[in-house]
């Protein structure tokens, strides 16, 4: 994974640190899966830097489990807890650093997945460590879905979702269209129309330079910085010909 920036070389070893150690963690290694932009990113897919650890904990009976395993690993690497959900396994832990560098690690922990996702055992060269981690496939389609879910849910919008929506077109991946399907209890056809029309009216040039300038290498960014928007339209308008139109009643 790229460090565009030399100072994020202490966040990214945090994350390193931590991400090996719930790997070595046997009931952590059983119970969760690796997912997101560091997953990706770890795995090649996509070419930024990524500042969290994602995961999907597949028993949601497990939860307190999770949390007591991933305390112990805080406590051991001398992470301090700044705040944490009551109801899943989110932490946000501190490290020291410098003043005004980044010095919060997040972990978000999704319980329970979609049951349409799709997981493999992957060696991740960084680490040297094998971590259960969702496909492209899967990742691609939580991908699609978390653009829309973010602002609905947040009212955030992720200009990085644009650039990992272009990155997994323009790879020439695939998504499993039943994850979209069981997450938004729709037709694909009206998932991708509304996705089009919610990136056409809220993704801005400022947006995507806001959220990817810290992300990318400053020349990769500047090669692809005003063109992200309007291949991904053209990707998403290829999907709703493609689908095709909605079925009608006999």
């Amino acid at each position: 994974m790229i460090i565009p920036r030399r100072e994020d070389a202490i966040h990214k070893n945090w994350m390193y640190r931590v991400l090996s150690e719930i790997a070595d963690d046997t009931t952590l290694n059983g119970l969760l899966r690796f997912k997101g932009g560091t997953c990706a990113a770890m795995r090649g897919i996509i070419d930024r830097f990524s500042v969290d650890l994602d995961f999907d904990l597949m028993d949601d009976k497990k939860i307190k489990q999770a949390n007591s395993h991933l305390e112990k690993i805080f406590k051991k690497l001398g992470l301090q807890i700044k705040d944490h959900s009551l109801h899943v396994p989110q932490y946000f832990v501190k490290y020291d650093n410098k003043p005004g560098e980044r010095n919060t690690l997040r972990i978000d922990v999704t319980t329970p997945p979609p049951a349409s996702n799709d997981y493999e055992p992957v060696r991740l060269t960084e680490i040297d460590r094998i971590i259960n981690c969702q496909t492209a496939e899967t990742m691609f389609a939580n991908k699609l879905v978390a653009t829309l879910e973010r602002y609905e849910k947040h009212k955030s919008i992720a200009g990085r979702d644009i650039f990992d929506i272009h990155t997994f077109y323009t790879k020439g991946l695939t998504f499993k269209e039943q994850i979209i399907v069981e997450r938004r209890q729709t037709g694909l056809r009206e998932f991708f129309t509304q996705l089009e029309k919610f990136i056409e009216k809220n993704i801005t040039q400022k947006i995507l330079n806001e959220d990817l300038n810290s992300l990318m290498e400053p020349e990769a960014f500047r090669k692809t910085r005003k063109y992200l928007k309007g291949e991904v339209m053209t990707y998403l308008k290829a999907e709703i010909k493609r689908v095709g139109p909605v079925p009608t009643s006999p």
